[in-house]
């Protein structure tokens, strides 16, 4: 099992906390041929075969990647603590992850984890995607 840390800003740190996000709730977990990304109360869960791209992207805006934010265009997830750099995975099959019923299904998810770079390299890895 490999987990990676969310890279959370000073300045967003508060406003996060508000939403039950914090360091010991957040995170990207590799383990069993599944990616599972928690982030505070919401929970995106998938296995790697499932993923058929990933990208590093960044910088953003804040007010389009700060907390749980829902693409009205897409309907693409973001969980995200920084506006410098993360992950953006894009599913073959849209998966559940904003709602607590799963009606809304997401096909992709970007998170703003500490080190990006790591967590694309392991995904690709595991996922079998050449870069």
């Amino acid at each position: 099992m490999q987990r990676y840390e969310f890279e959370f800003a000073p300045q967003f740190r508060r406003f996060l906390l508000g939403f039950g996000v914090r360091p010991a709730r957040a995170g990207v977990t590799l383990d069993g041929g599944w990616v599972i990304a928690r982030f505070g109360p919401w929970v995106v869960e998938t296995p790697v075969t499932n993923i058929k791209e990933v990208t590093v992207t960044g910088p953003y805006r804040w007010w389009r990647v700060i907390g749980t934010r829902l693409s009205l265009r897409d309907r693409g997830l973001t969980f995200g603590t920084n506006t410098r750099r993360g992950v953006c995975l894009t599913f073959r099959d849209p998966v559940a992850g904003v709602d607590p019923r799963g009606l809304i299904k997401h096909p992709g998810l970007t998170v703003t984890v500490a080190d990006p770079d790591a967590v694309a390299a392991a995904i690709r890895s595991s996922a079998g995607i050449v870069a």
